[in-house]
């Protein structure tokens, strides 16, 4: 009986994807922009086995060579720091810690977004009043300049960067997630779980909430650029990864002095963040398209 029962389900879950796919194939763009995410993923999975060389080791006799390929003494494809490192090496490891630290924005956001814009839209009355006015103090000031005075308050470090941007994030989730539960809970399917007696986590977290996830989705998904951007704005000010770690605005920091007499050294780090922000932007507009009726076509 389970299987019979299963059946119709994995039919409808492919019928979803299919129509999933076909909205967002019609996107080009977004399609360059997942294959060039994969391929991002791909390389910090891989970075152990991809990069030529050590990212920590100083080769002194190549202190800020330039790009070159075929020299016996230096050979380095994006050329060396102002330390002797192969900067090459260093953006393939620091494409770890740009993409761990906006999954971690992201991932935090979600969950606690969630919860809380749940709550507000469950509870309503003063519960509701409370969070969205925190929410909202939480908005009138500008993000990056929260995220300086929280990471100031905690101390510098990628760790604490993360969490300082997840707090001046945490409004849009909790702002959309209750939104979008408000919506649901006029529906007859809600009302029908109500009169058939679902307990309120029951309602909140099965019943609503997976109507609720396409918005979040695409949220998260331009908000994971923006952390990454962020997180390199923070390295870049000497308030994120501390150096010796290769995150990408950690090492435009070290090597600004040398922007004139060594161009390569900011300007590698810096397609790396421009190209790895456009491939999920581009992304995050064909989820869009392919997530929210409204922008599907009939």
């Amino acid at each position: 009986m389970d299987s019979v029962a299963d059946t119709p389900r994995k039919s409808m879950l492919r019928q979803n994807l299919a129509e999933f796919w076909y909205y967002f194939s019609e996107s080009k763009s977004a399609v360059v922009g997942l294959a060039f995410l994969v391929g991002i993923i791909l390389m910090a999975i891989l970075a152990d086995f991809i990069a030529p060389h050590d990212p920590t080791i100083q080769y002194r006799e190549c202190l800020e060579h330039a790009p070159a390929w075929g020299e016996e003494k230096c050979n380095f494809i994006f050329g060396t720091d102002y330390a002797g490192r192969d900067m090459l090496s260093r953006i393939i490891y620091g494409t770890r810690l740009s993409l761990v630290a906006g999954g971690i924005v992201v991932l935090l956001c979600l969950s606690i977004g969630i919860v809380f814009g749940l709550m507000a839209g469950f509870f309503r009355g003063w519960v509701d009043t409370t969070i969205m006015r925190i929410m909202d103090t939480i908005m009138s000031v500008p993000g990056l300049l929260m995220a300086l005075v929280l990471v100031a308050i905690l101390g510098p470090g990628l760790l604490n960067a993360m969490i300082a941007i997840s707090i001046t994030y945490l409004p849009h989730f909790v702002r959309l997630t209750r939104s979008s539960y408000i919506t649901e809970s006029s529906k007859e399917y809600v009302i029908a779980s109500k009169v058939a007696g679902a307990g309120r986590f029951r309602i909140m977290f099965i019943t609503i909430l997976p109507n609720c996830m396409a918005p979040l989705i695409v949220q998260g998904t331009l908000s994971f650029s923006t952390a990454i951007l962020d997180t390199a704005a923070l390295g870049f000010l000497g308030m994120g990864a501390q150096p010796p770690a290769p995150e990408w605005g950690t090492l435009i920091a070290e090597n600004r002095d040398l922007m004139l007499s060594a161009p390569w050294t900011v300007t590698f780090p810096g397609l790396a963040i421009l190209l790895a922000v456009l491939a999920i932007n581009l992304m995050g507009d064909g989820l869009r398209d392919a997530l929210d009726p409204k922008m599907k076509r009939s």
